[in-house]
Order: C-alpha cells, then sequence, then structure tokens
C-alpha cells in the first residue's frame, strides 16, 4: 500500500501524503494521473529521506550520530554540509539569535497552551550548552563541545519544499506545482494559463476586535481567518506562536526561543508570513521576524520583502 495518494481538483490533481508531522500536499497543474503519481511518488519518496536523515526524533541518523559524538569529530557529507552552511548563515544574519544548538532548550520548555513556567536555575543549566560560534566544521566533519546537540527543525520543513520543488521540475519542467508542506510553501512556475495560485493564510484575530469576520475556524483557543494570497512562482512561510505558546500572569510566551536568555520572545506577532524567491529563505526571514519581538515588522520593512505580520 502506497503512502501517498491523489485526487482530482477540477482544473489540477492534488497528490497527498504526511511527513515531518505536517500534512503535505502538491498541486499539480496537469489533468495527467499518470504523471501526477510519479511526480507525487518521488516527492513523498524525497520528504521521507530528507526526515528519516534530519529528524532529531531518530537515533540511527546523521544529526543522532553528530549529537552523540561527546566531542569527537563527525563525518559529514556535501548535503549535510551545505546545511550546515546555511545555519552558520542564519546565525550570522540574525547576530546569534537563530541557533541551532538552542534546541536542547525543548527539555525544559513545553508550549503547551498551560502556564508552567521552568525555573531560572534549569535554564542557566541548559545555557552553557549553547552557542554556535563553538562549532567547527568543513566540507568532511564536523566537531562540537562534548553535551552540544544541533537541531534542523527551524529549516528542516522548508529545505524539504525547495527540494521537493525541485524534483517536480526535473520531472515536469513544463507544468506547475505548488509545494505544500503545512502552510510551508513552493510554486515551482507560473500556471499554464497565466492565473494565479490561491493560498490561504490562516491569521490569528481577536473576536473583540474584529466582530465582522463572517468564516473562522476555532483550535487551541485560538480563532482565525484566511486571507488569501496570490502565487505565480517562489517560496512562501509562516512562523507563529498560535497553537504553541505559555500563558503566565497574563503574558504569552512564543515558542520561539532566544539563545543567548533562554527564554521565549515576548510582545512579537502571533503570525509572520513571508514571501521569497524560495521557501527556505522565506522561513528564514519569518522566523528572524519573529525574534525581534515588537520590532518584527520594522525588521521586515527593513528587509523589503514581502510580508504580512499580525499581532
Amino acid at each position: 500500500m502506497s503512502n501517498w495518494s491523489i485526487r482530482s481538483a477540477g482544473d489540477h490533481i492534488v497528490g497527498s501524503f504526511v511527513c515531518m508531522a505536517s500534512p503535505c500536499e502538491l498541486l499539480i497543474d496537469s489533468p495527467d494521473e499518470m504523471l501526477a503519481r510519479h511526480i507525487t511518488e518521488q516527492a513523498a519518496n524525497e520528504a521521507f529521506r530528507i526526515e528519516q536523515k534530519y529528524s532529531r526524533y531518530r537515533d540511527d541518523n546523521i544529526v543522532s550520530a553528530i549529537n552523540q559524538a561527546h566531542g569527537r569529530s563527525t563525518k559529514i557529507d556535501d548535503e549535510t554540509f551545505h546545511l550546515l552552511t546555511f545555519a552558520n548563515t542564519c546565525f550570522e544574519l540574525s547576530e546569534g539569535l537563530f541557533d541551532i544548538t538552542s534546541g536542547v532548550l525543548r527539555r525544559i520548555w513545553t508550549f503547551d497552551g498551560s502556564n508552567k513556567i521552568p525555573h531560572q536555575s534549569r535554564i542557566n543549566e541548559l545555557l552553557p550548552l549553547i552557542g554556535w560560534e563553538n562549532i567547527q566544521f568543513d566540507r568532511k566533519q564536523i566537531t562540537m563541545p562534548s553535551g552540544f546537540e544541533i537541531d534542523f527543525g527551524g529549516m528542516g520543513k522548508e529545505y524539504a519544499v525547495d527540494c521537493v520543488a525541485k524534483i517536480c521540475t526535473k520531472i515536469a519542467p513544463s507544468i506547475s506545482v505548488l509545494v505544500n508542506f503545512g502552510g510551508d510553501i513552493q510554486v515551482s512556475k507560473e500556471k499554464q494559463n497565466g492565473q494565479y495560485w490561491q493560498v490561504g493564510i490562516e491569521m490569528p484575530i481577536d473576536d473583540k476586535i474584529d466582530k465582522e469576520i463572517k468564516s473562522t475556524v476555532t483550535a487551541t483557543k485560538t480563532t482565525y481567518k484566511s486571507v488569501m494570497v496570490r502565487i505565480a512562482q517562489g517560496g512562501l512561510a509562516t512562523s507563529g506562536d498560535a497553537n504553541r505558546y505559555l500563558l503566565h500572569n497574563g503574558l504569552r510566551y512564543s515558542h520561539v526561543l532566544n539563545p543567548k536568555t533562554g527564554k521565549p520572545i515576548v510582545n512579537g506577532p502571533r503570525s509572520v508570513t513571508v514571501a521569497s524567491e524560495y521557501c527556505v529563505q522565506a522561513g528564514l526571514m519569518s522566523t528572524l521576524a519573529l525574534l525581534q519581538g515588537n520590532q518584527a515588522e520594522q525588521f521586515l520593512i527593513q528587509q523589503e520583502v514581502n510580508h504580512w505580520c499580525y499581532w
């Protein structure tokens, strides 16, 4: 039995599967079912490959080998080297706020909508295990201090989206395919008829402020409305704390953590969506914006990127 499926959706075909704890869809601008099956199968295989290779939840992949090296060097391949290089770029652009060694903080922070805030002493215990500047790597190997870990979760899904979009282009260079992994999106090329793909962005709202919204859905105490965005080609990514947050003494704590303090960002937007040439670029910009707290929108304006920022 295949782990993917396709269905007709009017003027296009939708390929579906589940990967990286997200619903994954391909909107294929073609009525050719055989082609759609081939694209969906290859896309699913690529997504599962990346998940298996870079998931922090496995004990049989390169991430586990690196994290369990206890100060010894670990051999890496070209793909991992390029991901580490991108992580280094993210670290530098964010002045240390985007740090893939900060995943160790998940040991004490659980963003389940409760009011459970870890004691400062527990945060202090983990801070010495965070710091990308302590990591050494080249094309052949990576070396980390004992106790350090890396976590590609902040970029893995967006990277997978871009990889899948490249495969779609290789298989069907003349066909537009919209790759959507849980709201992280890449469109391979313009549709043949010149029309746009229509993408809905879930925007968190406050019913007290916006009482005129006619169609909303509610999940985990957050109410949303859908804002439609037209996209012909390129990437789109959303970051936010709508479903992952803590509430303590009336203050909302985002699941986005500051690696320098070990604490969540506060006073930031509830949701940030960014459009860019590639999904991984859009994901970086949306995450960096959240890390700016109440300066998020000003940051995005300075970067001169198309964005939607909701508070």
